[in-house]
Parts: structure tokens; C-alpha cells; sequence
């Protein structure tokens, strides 16, 4: 699965991802979107957000990496069913 996570150095959601991805050993390219030209816009363009921290999915789909509604913030098992629905498409 090609995963893509739009992110930002000042961002604590995106640090928290990230840490989490790489002690899971999950496979990831991290874009920053204020030193990638145009990742920003196409951020916005296709969710409709500016929230970050989001993950592509193959190229095409979105899912928010992060969970804004809980204490937490991040719930891996939640991220996870919702990474492979969208690999499912």
C-alpha cells in the first residue's frame, strides 16, 4: 500500500503519526507541505482541508491522520481500518 503523509515540522498530530508509523514499521513517504511546491493546494484541492496530518492512499484516496474527536488523538486501530477501507476503495 503507497502511503503519502501530507505533514508539517510544527504540527504535534503529524509528530505523533509519524512516530507511530515508524514503530509499527509501517511503509510511508512523508510530504511536507511547506517545502513541497503545490502539495498544500493539492491537499485542499482534494479533501477540501487544511488540516494536516493526511495520508494518500495509492494515489487517490484520502484518510485523516488523526482523530480529533478523541483524547487521544490517534487511535492506530481506528487508522487502520480506515487505511484498508481505502485501499479497498
Amino acid at each position: 500500500m503507497n502511503l503519502e503523509v501530507y505533514t508539517a515540522t510544527w504540527c504535534p498530530d503529524c509528530r505523533r503519526l509519524d512516530r507511530w508509523l515508524e514503530e509499527a514499521g509501517v511503509a510511508h513517504t512523508t510530504v511536507d507541505i511547506e517545502a513541497v511546491p503545490g502539495a498544500a493546494e493539492l491537499l485542499e484541492r482534494e479533501t477540501g482541508k487544511r488540516a494536516i496530518p493526511y495520508i494518500r492512499v495509492g494515489g487517490t484516496a484520502w484518510v485523516r491522520g488523526y482523530h480529533r474527536e478523541l483524547p487521544q488523538r490517534l487511535d492506530p486501530d481506528l487508522l487502520v481500518r480506515e487505511l484498508l477501507g481505502a485501499a479497498e476503495g
